[in-house]
C-alpha cells in the first residue's frame, strides 16, 4: 500500500512538473530519418526507444511509428512520407535528414535540392495536421573541422531558420553533440569516439545526446534529467562486453546455461555481474 501511494504521488509530481510537454497521452510520434534512426528503434538503448521511456517517466504514455530507413536522404523520405507517416495518421513526427544528403558526396542531395525536398516534406506534413520536431543533422566524424561537418552547417542552419519561420520545434543536434565532445575532450584526451560507434551511428552517449535533445524540445523540464537518465542507465544492452575464455571454460558455461534452463548470453550475463 505505502509504495503504491508513492509510486502515486511520484506520477502525480512528474505530471504537475511536465504539464507542458507537448505530447499528450495516447498520441503517436513518428520518427522519420535514416540509418541513425532506424538503429535508434531496433536498438533497446537506442534514441527512439529512450525518448519514448523519458516521456513515459514524464508520465506521457506514447505511441511510436519507426519509420528511419538506413541510407536515406531527402529525396527517399520525400517519396515515402505518405505511405510511411501520413497514412498511419500520427499526430507528431521528428524529422533527422541531411547526413547521408552530405555524406553520400556525389550522390548526395545539394543544398538548393534539399530545400526543395524538406519544404515538400513540411508542407505534406501540415496539410495532414501532423505536428514536426525538426532535428539538426548530428555530426558526420566526430572532428567538428572535417570538410563534411564545414559542408552540413549550412544545411543545418537552413532547417533553424526553417524551422523559426514555421514556428516548428527544433532540437538542436548538432549543436548539443559538438558542445557534449568539446566538454568530453576538456578532460579526454584519449583517440578514438566519445558519442558514436564509427563516428556517425550513435554509440550510448550519443543516443542519450539525442533522446534528451529531442525531450527537452518536447517540454520535458530539466528538473527531470537526472531521473530520467537514472532509467535510460538500467535498460540492458546499452554496452556490449567481450572476454576472451578457453574452450574448457566455455564449455563449462554452455553446461551450467543448460543446468539452469537459460540461455548462455542471459547465463554468462548473471555471471558476469556477480
Amino acid at each position: 500500500m505505502k509504495k503504491l501511494l508513492i509510486a502515486s504521488i511520484a506520477t502525480l509530481l512528474s505530471v504537475a512538473v511536465n504539464a507542458d510537454v507537448c505530447i499528450k497521452n495516447g498520441e503517436t510520434i513518428a520518427f522519420m530519418g535514416d540509418s541513425i534512426t532506424q538503429q535508434g528503434n531496433t536498438s533497446s538503448s537506442g534514441y527512439v526507444n529512450l525518448v519514448m521511456k523519458g516521456l513515459e517517466i514524464a508520465g506521457v504514455k506514447a505511441k511510436k511509428i519507426p519509420a528511419g530507413v538506413s541510407g536515406n536522404k531527402s529525396n527517399n523520405m520525400l517519396d515515402r512520407l505518405d505511405r510511411a507517416v501520413i497514412a498511419r495518421k500520427p499526430q507528431w513526427m521528428t524529422f533527422s535528414c541531411g547526413v547521408n544528403d552530405v555524406w553520400h558526396g556525389e550522390k548526395g542531395i545539394p543544398l538548393d535540392q534539399y530545400k526543395v525536398n524538406v519544404t515538400k516534406i513540411f508542407d505534406k506534413c501540415a496539410a495532414a495536421g501532423i505536428k514536426v520536431i525538426v532535428l539538426t543533422a548530428t555530426m558526420i566524424t566526430e572532428n567538428p573541422e572535417h570538410p563534411n561537418n564545414k559542408k552540413l552547417a549550412a544545411y543545418n542552419e537552413w532547417l533553424r531558420e526553417e524551422a523559426k519561420k514555421r514556428n516548428l520545434r527544433i532540437a538542436d543536434l548538432n549543436a548539443d553533440m559538438q558542445s557534449m565532445l568539446a566538454e568530453i575532450r576538456k578532460t579526454d584526451k584519449s583517440r578514438g569516439n566519445k558519442l558514436t560507434k564509427d563516428g556517425v551511428h550513435m554509440a550510448y552517449k550519443g543516443n542519450c545526446m539525442m533522446a534528451w535533445g529531442i525531450l527537452k524540445a518536447m517540454g520535458v523540464e530539466d528538473s527531470m534529467k537526472d531521473a530520467i537518465f537514472a532509467e535510460f542507465n538500467k535498460i540492458p544492452g546499452a554496452y556490449e562486453v567481450f572476454i576472451k575464455v578457453s574452450a574448457d571454460e566455455h564449455a563449462k558455461l554452455i553446461q551450467e546455461a543448460k543446468a539452469a534452463n537459460k540461455s548462455f548470453k542471459e547465463y554468462a550475463r548473471e555471471k558476469l555481474l556477480k
